[in-house]
């Protein structure tokens, strides 16, 4: 399975990126690291500089057909930079106009709101997304991992860093029942 992970070129949380990437990579999946400028991605461990990592695809190079999967990691900046590009948003839409399986933890429903995804979707997030999540026609929940079928394909969300090894386990089975 081909799984894009799509980060912006700065902002990212680390962990929300390496241990999910990690998890994929182990399970035997083909990671692809997306974003919307070449060369490398400036991650952060929460408001400090962590690591950088290549970029493998530039978004507007590359299309959803071309995945299995698509994976959002979290950070503050990261979604919120990534709204703001319409090849981005373009991008993450075409993995539900497809029906293709997303996961997304913490901040990363920023990008899955800008993209118009979230009507009648039960999903969890960080906290302060609640009320973004439900004007953008959503159902928010306080729970560690929720996944959602309503729709044309299933979302798993997670909120927070902390909910990392249950996210991997439940996006990881969602990516498998996809490609099964």
């Amino acid at each position: 399975m081909r799984i894009a992970f799509l980060a912006a070129p700065e902002g990212v949380e680390q962990v929300e990126l390496t241990e999910p990437r990690k998890a994929a990579q182990d399970a035997g999946h083909e990671t692809v690291l997306v974003s919307t400028k070449s060369g490398e991605i400036q991650a952060f461990d929460h408001l400090d500089k962590a690591g950088t990592f290549p970029v493998d695809e530039v978004v507007g190079d590359t299309s959803a057909d071309t995945f299995d999967a698509l994976v959002l990691p979290g950070g503050v900046a990261n979604p919120d930079f990534l709204r703001m590009d319409e090849k981005a948003v373009s991008f993450v839409r075409d993995f539900f106009e497809q029906g293709r399986p997303v996961a997304a933890i913490c901040h990363a429903p920023w990008t899955l709101i800008e993209a118009d995804v979230l009507r009648e979707r039960v999903l969890t997030s960080w906290p302060s997304l609640r009320t973004d999540i439900r004007n953008a026609g959503g159902t928010w929940v306080d729970e560690q991992v929720k996944i959602c079928e309503n729709g044309p394909n299933k979302l798993v969300t997670s909120r927070k860093p902390d909910d990392l090894k249950a996210f991997c386990e439940a996006f990881l089975d969602v990516f498998a029942q996809q490609a099964g």
